[in-house]
């Protein structure tokens, strides 16, 4: 079989190809050059882009047999992801690659603006020496107001908290309780802007931030006040901006990013109160590497057909620190609820309760989902093609958190209906600093049981000596018990066994049990 081919249209680091691994044909191309970028993109299965490359409708049109699009990088202005979405495209960054560089760079535009290190600096190189004209201001006990306090800015708080300022910022999506843990004060914009000695933009670019920083804005702040814009371009009106440093309604900016890119022409880069750099945010070596490396992995992972955590267009997107550890759970909690149903399944209810319900869950749903459908079909099930399988088989599928949760920190519960109405149900959990995975709830009965490779579960009428005989039967077939829990609704009522074991259970020794114990019913699962 031929390998999968990737297509790198811009420079990348070394390891980025390392990272690829030889799973794939890599080819080259000048993504920014439109007339050879079409063509080379007709039947790769991937591309790695960074900024310069455009992958809009045009060119997903023309990628016949493209499934990933890798931005190196965090930011997706180049991309229209709504269109890769609508053609079966995922799109994948690597959100956290440069966020270091970034916040670093940001503050570096801060002190050079308050310091006029940019003038100072081309002065001198002409063989003037103006030092009382290039006086600046210090940064200590001012207020430094971030407008975005995401993880750049965060990152860019935390640095500047070592100044000595004080520090507030405008975010409508942080709760300012967790806010005045990290040191920093919640205001509205206004407040922002009026009382503010240095405001530090780190936002998306949408269609509510864009011009942003405008003309209205920039009626409100001090004369003294300095700019800097190191998110992306248009959040910041330019010519706004330019008016009011060319009147003294503004004292200093510094700029990485512009409206369009590349800007080599801008009435801003003949202002001595300008510092400006070329975008180079993520222009570091470490940014550059840990770009490079997170989306190889993303695209090695999507072109095997697995979750990827920096996928930004695929259901379950981007996953909560609070989430992560419940993925593999959920997966296997989709196999074992699987492997106990009868008969053909007409409805999947999936359910999380509990402190990660406050978050985006539908990642686990899509685990599950894979889960269940890996022990029902033979073809491969991926975090991609789970949930078509379900749409194709009429399956019904519903998610529903709940806050509380009475006995768990966060519990995951699945619910399978099959056509002939009988349902089977399991829930499960992640405990302790090693994120132990439990079993703890099947049909009704309460366990506490990890969850093993190996597993088998037993319903029978309760009555004694039922663990010694499946004790016995499982020792003479050379099958290890690791674990054994039985649960009952009452003495003499409905009760169950779960088994966690060494190794398969054979099929003869299965029999035995359940003829012997008079058992209702029979699961055996194996999860390796």
């Amino acid at each position: 079989m031929s390998k999968p081919v990737v297509l790198i249209a811009e420079e990348l680091s070394p390891a980025t190809i390392e990272a690829l691994g030889p799973d794939f044909e890599v080819r080259n191309v000048d993504g920014a050059d439109r007339a050879a970028l079409l063509p080379a993109i007709a039947d790769v299965d991937a591309i790695l882009i960074r900024s310069a490359t455009k992958v809009d409708a045009e060119a997903l049109a023309a990628a016949k047999k493209l499934k990933v699009v890798a931005r190196a990088g965090v930011g997706l202005d180049n991309v229209d992801v709504e269109a890769a979405t609508q053609a079966g495209v995922m799109v994948v960054n690597a959100p956290t690659s440069n966020i270091v560089s970034a916040a670093e760079l940001a503050v570096a535009l801060l002190l050079a603006s308050a310091r006029n290190v940019s003038p100072a600096h081309a002065a001198l190189r002409e063989g003037q020496w103006k030092r009382s004209k290039y006086s600046g201001v210090e940064v200590a006990d001012k207020t430094v107001g971030v407008v975005g306090l995401g993880r750049i800015g965060l990152l860019v708080a935390q640095r500047l908290s070592a100044f000595g300022v004080e520090l507030i910022a405008y975010d409508p999506f942080v709760q300012p309780a967790r806010a005045a843990q990290l040191g920093v004060r919640m205001v509205e914009l206004d407040e922002l802007l009026e009382t503010s000695d240095f405001i530090t933009v780190h936002l998306p670019k949408n269609k509510d931030t864009l011009g942003l920083i405008g003309a209205e804005a920039l009626a409100k702040v001090k004369p003294t006040v300095h700019i800097v814009n190191a998110a992306r371009g248009g959040i910041v009106d330019e010519q706004a901006l330019f008016d009011a440093l060319s009147e003294g309604r503004v004292a200093g900016a510094g700029l990485d990013v512009y409206a369009t890119e590349p800007c080599t022409d801008s009435p801003l880069f003949g202002l001595d109160n300008v510092v400006a750099t070329p975008h180079l945010g993520a222009s570091t070596d470490e940014a550059q590497e840990k770009a490079g490396v997170a989306v190889a992995k993303s695209v090695r992972q999507a072109l095997a057909g697995e979750l990827v955590p920096d996928a930004v267009n695929v259901q379950g997107g981007t996953i909560a620190e609070e989430v992560r550890p419940l993925i593999e759970t959920a997966e296997r909690l989709g196999r074992i609820a699987s492997s106990m149903t009868p008969s053909a399944i007409a409805a999947i209810d999936f359910e999380v309760l509990g402190e990660a319900s406050a978050h985006d869950v539908r990642v686990l749903q899509l685990s599950a989902l894979k889960g269940v459908f890996s022990v029902l079909v033979q073809d491969p099930v991926s975090y991609v093609n789970a949930p078509v399988l379900a749409a194709d088989r009429g399956v019904a599928t519903t998610l529903s958190t709940e806050v509380e949760s009475p006995e768990h920190r966060t519990l995951i519960r699945i619910k399978l209906t099959t056509t002939e109405g009988q349902c089977v149900a399991v829930a499960g959990t992640v405990t302790g600093p090693r994120d132990i995975e439990k079993l703890v709830e099947v049909d009704g009965f309460e366990i506490d049981v990890p969850i093993s490779e190996h597993m088998a579960f037993y319903t029978y009428a309760d009555k004694p000596g039922i663990v010694g005989v499946v004790g016995q039967i499982l020792g003479g077939s050379g099958v290890n018990i690791a674990g054994m829990q039985v649960s009952r609704t009452k003495a003499g009522g409905e009760a169950l066994i779960a088994l966690t074991v060494d190794s398969v259970i054979p099929e003869d020794a299965l029999g035995k049990i359940a003829e012997q114990i008079g058992a209702d019913a029979v699961f055996a699962v194996d999860l390796d």
